[in-house]
């Protein structure tokens, strides 16, 4: 199904042996390249590798790729010592009993399975004789979405070994204009910063990554590659004409409907959150945070209510209140106070979320023109009151009526899939996975982003009756803000020199409309370069488009009309040459051995573990075929007192402490292990003399810790200091301009861009290297330190050690830039700052009225993270005690 959230994803790993292996007696790789061509958002994928056995026996080649679950994959060959190896696509019906044949006789015999949360894995495994070569190429295509206002096309790059030849190559043609372009490479160093390239002109950009084989070495003189991790680039295209835009191209045409300043429709939303046994622990805890952040965007206009189920369905309220200050501190008191406990009455959640919509229709108190939903949370199968699932689907359908959105988030892998999104089409809203991870919460926060907008409702486009035909989905029943509504069709023979279209919504209490005019000849002028066009791409796309509809209205059929809309999307699918959920890609093998097959994977595979995921250290166990982690009761025992808290809420956040191998009594592990200051920062003292001051901070484990503030820099920091352990245990960085805050704890680093809805998130973890640059700041992460760079202002860095006291440091550099108005605890030593010798290595410094005692000494030197074992030391001034925050009781 087309999910609402996009992105184009793609990992590509060649040779199972070890990289030092594989380079000198095994298979090479001699060049990999993966190429896009975007044009009007269509994405044509093209991944080709040549590896080269070097070894004096026959070895086994794999060739693996990670693609978006939403792409159809169009074509794979192999090309073996010469013989060329096509594959076919069928009937998966068809080819069923070759299908299940394949299965008996191993797992291998499916090369397609999925893989991660938006990705499915394709792998291809053959014998290559000795000095022989083999060359793998796999295409595969998709229409990408506008997500938070922005597209999204992710690389995910990890070739395990050096390639002589390794190019990323993208093409983007935009007719529209492109408005904005970022690129975000995971693992980017400097020493790679100029193997990449980016040109753009008004509406085409080509980005070109092309490491040599010095730049891809960990080391100098090593093996081992760098290149591991995600290669992003974000664009948005101009909005200039408020009907949207239409493209054309041999004979088949794109409506894009996007429109800018349109005001926003109020809500009338009801939260019904699953509080059963099956919730305890993480899970109610993540959604706990993510619905506090959430009822914070809600705005004044807005009216809500707060259900929560396991056996007995309880509210918060008996009807919807609007979000006013006071109703929003109530409704957070009763979401704080909510423990999960019970069964699962899903039936009975839902329809008391709808009686509650219908309550305020009746009493008048719905806004006009304003847009209701119930968004639903749960993790299990209905266990109590109604739990057959096909009576619960007549329910809700009946109860609703088409007249509300229902959203059905589904948490883990325990849930019915099938049944949620059934459920969710049938009812004007889309089903969505959430999955148990740690940024479980930021999941939620983006799914909300992405309906919290409405702008119009009843959206109809009208063409000429007699100039197009085939035309895919023509009305929807609500447009968010920073999304966007797509029509295709194919032109008639009668269709003349200009094509005219209307789009027709519903704006508060009225209707609204748009209109354009485009000439055919004119527009079909426009797709002629080969580099960025591929012929007839717009026919794919209608195609590929009508796919999507067709499948998504299969699942809300059934009978004769489930059978014909899949008839009709497996004969679209054959004649593109698409691998669908209905059809297969049969992969002869050149020893004539049992054919591969790759069959599309599907989300609504119940109850199976489809994630790999690193686990702690800690015990594993089995249930329902799903991995669960248990805390050592060590670690849980240490935990249980040092919950963390958000910034700005009082809302508990695990830190995630890392398990050691061998539990040891706390204060023994102190002691045994070194210690770093919890912050570095340079001074610049009298006659532009340099220092660096070493220094501690004691704060309230209650509230944060205000670090620095700068209102003309436009930087604010803040800390959670954790006085068990004398560690701080998030640190948060705010940028003004660009609107950036960068959030870190123990776990994990979390960047967030933008505010309130146009808010986007993006987590990280620690070990990673990666590289970021948005429009006035780069963000840079290696051995554990993180790096924000911007013009013109300190640089800030925020350090995880691994190996000490677990806890955040932070250094600053370059602090020339910090403006007189700076203040903070950290703040204050870059405000006429004095100091004077008390003996050769002791001085007095004076700042802001207070004069605090430094020592010359010796400390770890964390600036560089991890870079190198044992860590350097560092001589510094140091403060003889650590400082009180002012607000410590």
């Amino acid at each position: 199904m087309e999910a609402l959230a996009h992105t184009l994803l793609l990992f590509l790993l060649l040779a199972s042996f070890s990289p030092v292996a594989a380079q000198e007696d095994g298979i090479d790789i001699y060049s990999l390249t993966m190429g896009s061509r975007i044009t009007s958002r269509f994405a044509h994928t093209t991944i080709t590798s040549h590896v080269v056995n070097k070894a004096e026996r026959a070895q086994e080649a794999t060739f693996q790729v990670e693609i978006p679950k939403t792409a159809f994959i169009t074509n794979f060959s192999m090309i073996i010592d010469g013989a060329t190896y096509l594959g076919e696509i069928k009937e998966k019906a068809s080819d069923q009993k070759r299908y299940r044949l394949a299965l008996a006789n191993g797992l291998s015999a499916k090369i397609i399975k999925a893989t991660g949360r938006n990705l499915e894995q394709f792998q291809v495994s053959v014998n290559v004789a000795p000095t022989a070569n083999a060359t793998f190429e796999l295409v595969y295509e998709e229409l990408l979405k506008r997500q938070l206002g922005k597209y999204e096309l992710m690389l995910k790059v990890r070739p395990q070994q050096l390639g002589r030849h390794l190019q990323i190559d993208i093409r983007i043609f935009e007719p529209q204009g492109i408005s904005s372009l970022d690129t975000e490479i995971t693992f980017m160093t400097k020493d790679l910063a100029d193997a990449l390239t980016t040109t753009q002109n008004k509406t085409k950009a080509h980005i070109v990554f092309k490491p040599s084989l010095a730049q891809q070495q960990k080391k100098p003189g090593r093996l081992d590659t760098i290149l591991d991790g995600n290669f992003i680039v974000h664009y948005d295209v101009d909005r200039t004409a408020i009907a949207g835009a239409i493209q054309i191209e041999n004979g088949y045409f794109v409506h894009h409907f996007a429109p800018r300043e349109l005001p926003l429709l109020p809500k009338n939303v009801v939260f019904a959150i699953d509080k059963s046994g099956s919730m305890a622990g993480r899970k109610i805890r993540k959604t706990k945070e993510a619905l506090l952040k959430i009822l914070d965007d809600l705005k004044p206009e807005d009216h809500f209510n707060l259900v929560a189920f396991s056996g007995r369905v309880t509210q918060w309220k008996p009807i919807l209140l609007q979000a006013s200050k006071e109703y929003l501190e109530s409704a957070k008191t009763f979401l704080s106070n909510t423990q999960a406990l019970g069964a699962t009455n899903i039936n009975e959640a839902i329809l008391l979320a709808v009686r509650m919509l219908d309550e305020n229709d009746r009493r008048k108190q719905r806004p006009s023109g304003s847009v209701s939903m119930v968004i639903l949370l749960t993790d299990g199968d209905p266990t109590e009151g109604e739990t057959k699932l096909q009576k619960i689907q007549e329910n809700v359908r009946a109860t609703v009526g088409g007249r509300y959105h229902l959203y059905c988030l589904g948490f883990g892998f325990d849930v019915n899939y099938d049944f949620l999104e059934k459920l969710a089409l049938d009812n004007g809203g889309v089903a969505r996975r959430i999955y148990e991870d740690s940024d479980a919460d930021l999941q939620l926060q983006d799914f909300y982003q992405e309906v919290a907008n409405p702008l119009l409702t009843m959206v109809k486009f009208q063409y000429p009756d007699n100039a197009v035909e085939l035309l895919t989905q023509d009305n929807f029943r609500v447009f968010f803000k920073s999304s966007e509504l797509v029509v295709a069709g194919k032109l008639t023979p009668q269709a003349q020199d200009l094509l005219s279209a209307q789009v027709r919504g519903q704006s508060n209490t009225q209707y609204v409309d748009f209109q354009t005019e485009v000439n055919i000849g004119n527009k079909e002028k426009v797709f002629q370069d080969p580099e960025y066009i591929s012929h007839g791409f717009m026919e794919r796309l209608w195609a590929y488009l009508t796919i999507q509809k067709l499948l998504e209205k299969a699942v809300s059929a059934s009978g004769t009309a489930q059978q014909s809309l899949k008839a009709r999307a497996l004969d679209l699918s054959l004649s593109f040459s698409f691998v669908t959920p209905l059809t297969c890609m049969v992969v002869n093998q050149p020893d004539q051995g049992q054919p591969q097959l790759a069959v599309k994977s599907v989300e609504t595979d119940h109850g199976e573990l489809k994630m790999e995921q690193p686990l702690r250290s800690g015990r594993t166990k089995f249930r329902r075929r799903k991995i669960v982690f248990q805390e050592p009761a060590e670690l849980r025992s240490l935990l249980a007192p040092l919950e963390d808290v958000l910034p700005g809420t009082s809302t508990p956040l695990s830190v995630g402490i890392t398990t050691p191998p061998t539990p040891v009594p706390l204060e023994e592990s102190l002691k045994s292990m070194e210690r770093a200051p919890h912050f570095i920062l340079s001074l610049i003292i009298q006659k532009n003399q340099k220092e660096v001051l070493c220094l501690d901070v004691k704060g309230s484990p209650f509230r944060p810790v205000n670090l620095i503030s700068d209102p003309v820099q436009g930087i604010e920091v803040t800390g959670h200091y954790k006085d068990f352990l004398d560690t701080f245990s998030w640190l948060q960085v705010s940028y003004k301009t660009p609107e950036i805050q960068v959030y870190v704890n123990q776990d994990s680093i979390i960047v967030i861009r933008g505010r309130g809805q146009n808010e986007k998130s993006s987590s990280y973890q620690w070990q990673k290297i990666f590289s970021l640059e948005f429009s006035g700041l780069k963000i840079i992460m290696e051995n554990r330190a993180l790096r924000l760079i911007a013009p013109k202002k300190v640089t800030i860095g925020l350090v995880s050690l691994s190996h000490l006291i677990p806890g955040l440091h932070l250094f600053l550099q370059n602090p020339v830039h910090f403006s007189e108005k700076v203040s903070g605890i950290l703040g204050q030593f870059y405000h006429h700052l004095h100091c004077h010798y008390l003996e050769d290595d002791k001085m007095a410094l004076t700042t802001m009225g207070k004069t605090y005692t430094i020592t010359r000494k010796s400390t770890l030197d964390f600036q560089n993270g991890e870079r190198s074992t044992p860590m350097p030391t560092l001589l510094c001034w140091s403060l003889e005690q650590s400082l009180q925050d002012r607000k410590t009781s």
